[in-house]
């Protein structure tokens, strides 16, 4: 039989020692003083950052500092400089969990694999280079990817498109995206054929480099499960188009044509 611990045992029961309740000492705007027993004590700032002084260990001189922000898309922090031996400063700080196109302000892991098609050579005078491709890539990613951007002739193109979409031209983007659900990791294969890139970008007057940007962000964008088959579904994808676009430095894909 294993023995009770001294504290249970029934003769010569010890007492627990009972520890004083934690005070707080609160000052008005005039210094005037009020005290009242606390567990903790949280401060709360008009933006919504607030701090929490968790007094649980206060008995073996430990208090702990808790950063929280009402608002869901900030992170909060805490910034401690110490002013002395027996000072310091802690100032709350908020950080946007995502950016002003609402991909993560933290960027996703990305794997992203180059490819050139027959006839496409690495360094052809218009195609991107990889870190271009790169940043444009992680402008539209919303989670960690796997993702293979492959760049093709027209033969290669019309062989794809009629194959698998069955419509025997070559297309400017073609996404292929083997996530089945929202819980699956994001893999695709985005396909841009170059010379249908190249005659569109001439004949909307636009920047290669934008066309070839804007034709990424979508192709990524389909990759992670986003359609265009319904009206709002379109509104939806363009709007992010836009906006991503326009943050990288570039027009809105969108506008009309303009007539030189």
């Amino acid at each position: 039989m294993t023995p009770e611990p001294p504290e249970l045992h029934k003769k010569g029961r010890r007492k627990l020692k009972k520890t004083s309740p934690t005070t707080v000492t609160l000052f008005d705007a005039d210094g005037r003083a009020r005290k009242t027993a606390a567990h903790a004590l949280r401060v709360q700032l008009p933006d919504g950052r607030s701090v929490t002084i968790d007094l649980s260990q206060a008995a073996d001189g430990v208090v702990a500092l808790l950063a929280e922000h009402t608002d869901t898309a900030q992170q909060a922090g805490l910034l401690v400089r110490p002013d002395n031996h027996d000072a310091l400063s802690v100032a709350v700080t908020s950080t946007p969990l995502t950016t002003t196109t609402g991909t993560p302000a933290t960027p996703p892991a990305l794997e992203l694999d180059l490819q050139y098609g027959e006839g496409i050579r690495k360094g052809d005078e218009g195609l991107p280079r990889r870190k271009q491709a790169e940043t444009w890539v992680r402008s539209a990613l919303y989670a960690d990817a796997a993702l293979t951007v492959r760049f093709v002739g027209e033969e290669e193109g019309r062989t794809l498109n009629r194959t698998y979409r069955g419509k025997d031209y070559a297309t400017n983007v073609l996404t292929f995206a083997y996530a089945e659900n929202a819980d699956d990791p994001i893999t695709g294969d985005i396909v841009l054929c170059c010379p249908v890139v190249e005659s569109e970008a001439r004949e909307q007057h636009k920047p290669l480099q934008a066309h070839y940007a804007h034709l990424i962000v979508h192709g990524v964008l389909h990759a992670q499960g986003y359609e265009h088959e319904e009206d709002g579904e379109a509104e939806e994808m363009e709007a992010i188009e836009t906006e991503t676009l326009q943050a990288l430095g570039f027009d809105d894909p969108y506008l009309p044509v303009r007539e030189h």
